[in-house]
């Protein structure tokens, strides 16, 4: 575990030593999760992962265009 002492920096900036960066694999843009307990503050990293879900629908957009000018065309006449 690593300890360092930081100092806050404008608009409560907080900036990592780059040997805990490392030590946890965060990068320039990734995203934390800041929770406040007591008189500590707590960083974990947001483990992102790639979205697997499958789409709801299997509808094409060919499909999708013929209704909409069919019901245009219901509209016009």
């Amino acid at each position: 575990m690593t300890y360092q002492i930081i100092q806050i920096g404008k608009k409560y900036a907080i900036y990592l030593p780059r040997e805990i960066a490392r030590e946890m694999g965060i990068k320039e843009g990734d995203r934390l999760i800041t929770k406040v307990k007591g008189n500590e503050l707590i960083l974990k990293k947001v483990n992102s992962k790639p979205r697997t879900a499958e789409y709801w629908s299997k509808i094409r957009i060919e499909e999708v265009e013929k209704v909409g000018e069919e019901i245009t065309r219901k509209i016009i006449e």
